[in-house]
């Protein structure tokens, strides 16, 4: 049954690029209905204990759930952005780079960083260079979706940082609630200041703005956070990073693209640097759930 779950998993975060990809509306659009959408799916579940949870945060708490909101809010905004310039393939494994940037994170908290972690850091922003070299000679519009989606995974980053220090004073639900609707909002008020629409689309993009929120956040993340019971973090997180080859396989059958070889060599690198992260940066424990 665990393998089962950990399958449907790894296909609900794979289908959210293509989804995304494929989805006529403006990216800030579809980040704010994701998000919005996801927050009203998991009220239910908050609803007794969130409001006095979220009262009982100190000013350092309330402080890190407004940035990870924020951050939230700049990793969709960018991630998705980024969905619309360059590959799927390309993208997704940008984004993946949040692993590196935590790594950083750490450092930077006073944390020792493995020898062996540094060379799986080396070995994916090699993977980075390649695949931005490649779509570097394909269209401008393709690096910048490159960079946009590496602001995403830092941004990603500094949201699972902030979110790791709110989560052990408020449960899971309850913060999760409060960021997505932070988010939300946030993605709400720039979209409406920038001019861009968030209602009218078609109904075909409607359902895969749903089905975004139903495969990604709830049969996607909210397993996984499942699965977390089961299942030791390094390989949930090694799981994770299936999205990668999943996402570009997902895109080739519903999206038709085809990225060159030289993208599939980054990508490659680019896993391979992450797994060795994975599996030697020191574990920390979960917050509760």
């Amino acid at each position: 049954m665990n393998a089962f779950l950990a399958l449907v998993a790894v296909l609900g975060v794979s289908a959210s690029g293509p989804l995304m990809a494929g989805a006529a509306a403006p990216a800030l659009a579809i980040g704010m209905w994701r998000n919005a959408l996801g927050a009203v799916a998991i009220a239910p579940f908050a609803a007794r204990r969130a409001p006095a949870e979220l009262r009982t945060l100190d000013r350092g708490g309330r402080r890190d759930l407004v940035l990870a909101g924020v951050m939230l809010a700049v990793h969709f905004g960018t991630w998705i952005t980024a969905l619309k310039l360059t590959t799927v393939a390309a993208a997704t494994a940008m984004v993946s780079m949040q692993l590196v940037f935590i790594v950083l994170i750490d450092r930077l908290h006073g944390s020792r960083i493995p020898g062996s972690v540094v060379v799986g850091s080396a070995m994916a922003l090699g993977g980075v260079f390649v695949i931005t070299g490649v779509d570097f000679t394909v269209s401008a519009r393709a690096l910048t979706g490159d960079l946009l989606a590496l602001v995403g995974g830092a941004a990603a980053a500094i949201y699972l940082d902030a979110g790791s220090r709110v989560r052990r004073q408020i449960s899971t639900s309850a913060y999760t609630v409060a960021c997505y609707g932070i988010c939300a909002v946030l993605l709400a008020a720039v979209s409406l200041a920038a001019g861009i629409e968030l209602t009218g689309f078609a109904l075909s993009t409607w359902v895969a703005i749903i089905a975004v929120t139903i495969v990604a956040q709830l049969l996607g993340h909210s397993v996984f956070n499942h699965l977390l019971s089961v299942m030791s973090p390094s390989t949930i997180s090694l799981l994770l990073l299936l999205e990668v080859p999943g996402a570009a396989l997902l895109a080739g059958v519903f999206l038709g693209q085809t990225p060159v070889a030289g993208i599939y060599a980054g990508l490659a690198l680019i896993l391979a640097g992450l797994g060795v992260v994975v599996l030697r940066r020191p574990q920390v424990e979960a917050p509760p759930v």
